[in-house]
């Protein structure tokens, strides 16, 4: 923008610069016009004077300068002024309107002020990374049905163009690149969660890989969990249920379990990480009540029905890297051993976990449809000077034993 407006600046210090006639145009106004009464040829000589002073380092009082004076009534002798005037302000405005989003999204939340600006910025510069990335945060931080296509497209564009190498001076109010780059897969997660949780989950897994705020949120690994648990593991164990459930055990129905046991390890790691990075923070209590109200049942049913151990799980998971998705197993191996969690909990007594599929045993999400994650909560940028507006926070649903 300082770029902009100090070509602006130049252009117009050339025009103004060419035209010396227009401090005595200005300076003899026609006599005897009837003006308002702030209007007077004194008043606006001393307006012109003061903009000629401030139009080059001082663009902001300029404006205001020229604004005042094109306010008033044009008379006899202000041909020319006029237009250099309103080319000023019209260049001004345009120019200053990316700053005016930063403040509206960032400052003052006013969301749907931001996003009416950015549209208009973005429909004559389409690939204006920072508006982008502005208007992926407004769209997302509003709640906002209306918005949300639009914060899809934008924050996915932003994306693409980081990721293909542009960059900004700066990436305030993001500490980062890679901060911005986990807002920005956050803000597409969290948008899509409820329509599809395991569509969403590489999303949501590669929004908490980079290094800033959103990595650090319990409630990105709570709705991490929760988009696992509505998604990948309703999905397969209504599937075990319909064909193996109440049956014998087959080679089949082992390799069936096996890659359900892999996707609960992956909901215990994401419960665990939600419940350490809680901590004792009072506003997060609620929820990490109920995170951890699944993660020990889930935890009990992959270790024979005990919690042991469960404790020292949760002290050193945010050493560990946060797993991938699991790649499906196609076969077992010649001797299938007992499973140990991917999230670093251990089965207790090296045996098969208690927990069965087919035995009607495993903690069981709700019925389709109510089961979804809620959307994650809006993280402020880390130097945002205001704090984010209450926003819905992620459930998962209590667990209960299927009977």
């Amino acid at each position: 923008m300082k770029k902009t407006i100090g070509l602006m600046a130049i252009c117009l210090a050339t025009a103004l610069t060419a035209s010396p006639a227009f401090a005595q145009t200005a300076a003899q106004p026609a006599a005897g016009t009837t003006q308002d009464s702030q209007c007077t040829p004194e008043n606006k000589l001393a307006w012109y004077n003061e903009f000629r002073a401030n139009f080059k380092t001082d663009t902001t009082k300029a404006n205001e300068l020229a604004k005042k004076w094109l306010a008033c009534p044009e008379v006899a002798g202000e041909e020319q002024i006029t237009p250099y005037l309103k080319n000023f302000v019209t260049l001004y405005e345009k120019a200053n309107r990316k700053n005016k989003i930063h403040e509206l999204v960032y400052v003052k939340n006013d969301y749907p002020k931001a996003i009416e600006l950015a549209k208009a910025v973005l429909a004559e510069e389409p690939d204006n990374l920072k508006v982008l990335i502005d208007f992926a945060y407004a769209g997302y931080a509003s709640k906002a049905d209306a918005y949300r296509n639009d914060t899809l497209t934008y924050a996915k564009k932003a994306i693409q163009l980081i990721e293909s190498g542009k960059t900004l001076e700066t990436w305030i109010p993001y500490v980062s690149k890679d901060e911005t780059l986990g807002y920005l897969y956050n803000a597409i997660g969290s948008l899509n969660v409820q329509n599809n949780p395991a569509e969403t989950l590489p999303t949501l897994i590669k929004a908490a890989q980079f290094e800033g705020k959103i990595k650090t949120l319990p409630y990105t690994y709570g709705t991490i969990a929760a988009a696992y648990e509505a998604g990948p593991y309703l999905k397969q164990s209504e599937e075990y249920k319909a064909k193996y459930g109440g049956k014998d055990e087959t080679p089949e129905s082992k390799l069936a379990l096996e890659n359900i046991n892999q996707i609960i390890d992956r909901m215990i790691d994401a419960y665990a990480r939600a419940v350490a990075l809680a901590g004792n923070d009072p506003q997060y209590q609620d929820a990490k009540k109920t995170w951890m109200d699944s993660l020990s049942t889930w935890y009990k049913f992959r270790n024979n029905q005990t919690d042991a151990g469960l404790n020292e799980m949760i002290a050193g998971i945010l050493a560990k890297p946060l797993p991938s998705m699991p790649t499906p197993i196609t076969s077992l191996p010649a001797s299938t051993p007992a499973s140990t969690p991917a999230s670093g909990s251990s089965n207790a007594t090296g045996s098969t976990p208690a927990g069965s599929l087919a035995s009607g045993t495993a903690p069981a999400t709700q019925p389709a449809g109510t089961s979804k994650p809620a959307a994650t909560e809006t993280a402020k940028p880390n130097n945002a000077s205001k704090p984010a507006p209450a926003a819905s926070k992620p459930r998962t649903k209590r667990n209960h034993r299927a009977n």
